[in-house]
């Protein structure tokens, strides 16, 4: 497999590969986020739940094959390091589904629960 989809231009394998093989966790809330968005690229619904708040978290998720992830820019982060408990990350991600392009622009929420990073849900104005 090529560059990992996050767009940090590491090989895939040494890059969030690592964090979806359970080999390592996201130091950064930003670092969780990037991993997600990989995730939801290479189609891997179980790293998603498993980074997902126990509280916010769905039963279950089905990720459409139609749709396929094809960039990521990240565009604010306020908090999220390594010292922080929360962590908010803006970025715009841009997919492909039936031929037509598209984009998402969201503002995620991240917290440290048990030691590590997770999603939390939207950030809603």
């Amino acid at each position: 497999m090529g560059s990992c989809p996050c767009g940090l231009g590491l090989p895939y394998p040494e890059c969030c590969g690592r964090l979806h093989r359970g080999e390592a966790q996201a130091p950064t809330a930003e670092a969780l986020m990037r991993s997600r968005y990989a995730a939801f690229a290479v189609g891997d619904p179980d790293y998603l739940l498993r980074s997902w708040h126990r509280d916010t978290r769905p039963a279950r998720l089905h990720l459409d094959p139609a749709q396929r992830w094809t960039g990521l820019r990240v565009l604010a982060t306020e908090q999220g390091g390594l010292f922080d408990a929360t962590g908010t990350v803006e970025f715009r991600a841009h997919y492909r589904e039936g031929g037509r392009p598209g984009t998402l622009t969201e503002r995620s929420r991240f917290v440290r629960a048990d030691g590590r990073w997770v999603y939390l849900d939207v950030d809603r104005p």
